[in-house]
């Protein structure tokens, strides 16, 4: 029985089953519950946040990925309004619900338990008929300038969030860095600014300024 539940929690992306038990930790391949993702670095990811949240002004779109991270900027928002805030994120749909100030779009597709968001050919589809100020996403592996993601399906959102957006902006706690994932998500390059926290190593720091690669940091507000 108690294999049979774990096959089936397995099969639900809830947990990666190892060597004589299983786990809900993140690795290469599988990406954490949004639920234990949620916990990890709480502190530092909204701290990221609200320093994202500064590049963003009243009466702007931006467009929010279904990040851990993300989950956090709600409020940081709504100091900013008006706004039209575009997500395929629950958490962020079901706090910013009925927010004065705040137009609202939530981007339909197939919803996911194990992510808490929405993804798939109509999210994709809604994407490309929009145009957004700004976006504010996340990565689950940074290695050297280029971010990496777990999965192909929440990939695609987010490099479609990329291509809808005129400024772009990648929020990542320094527990990020220094990790790849299966996929190949894209080039820091692309992004106008990369904001993390100075618990982010000197090293890293230094090599991706070098890199010509912006840093913003959750400190300096």
């Amino acid at each position: 029985t108690i294999h049979r539940d774990l096959d089936e929690l397995e099969s639900e992306g809830l947990l990666r089953k190892t060597r004589g038990g299983a786990t809900i930790e993140s690795s290469g391949q599988f990406e954490s519950d949004f639920r234990y993702r949620a916990r990890v670095a709480a502190d530092e990811k909204r701290s990221i946040a609200r320093r994202a949240a500064q590049f963003i002004d009243p009466g702007m779109s931006v467009l929010i990925d279904d990040g851990s991270t993300s989950q956090t900027i709600v409020p940081f928002l709504i100091e900013k309004r008006p706004l039209t805030v575009i997500t395929n994120n629950m958490a962020v749909v079901t706090d910013l619900a009925g927010a004065a100030g705040i137009d609202l779009i939530a981007l339909g597709g197939t919803y996911s338990r194990k992510f808490n968001g929405f993804f798939g050919a109509v999210t994709e589809a809604a994407l490309t008929s929009l145009r957004a100020d700004a976006v504010l996403l996340s990565s689950s592996a940074i290695d050297g300038r280029t971010a990496f993601h777990q999965d192909q399906e929440v990939l695609e959102v987010k490099r479609r969030m990329i291509a809808s957006s005129q400024r772009r902006y990648l929020m990542a706690n320094h527990q990020k860095f220094g990790r790849t994932a299966l996929h190949l998500f894209t080039d820091l390059g692309v992004f106008d600014g990369v904001v993390t926290s100075r618990a982010l190593s000197g090293d890293r720091v230094e090599g991706l300024q070098n890199e010509g690669i912006k840093l913003h940091f959750a400190e300096d507000l």
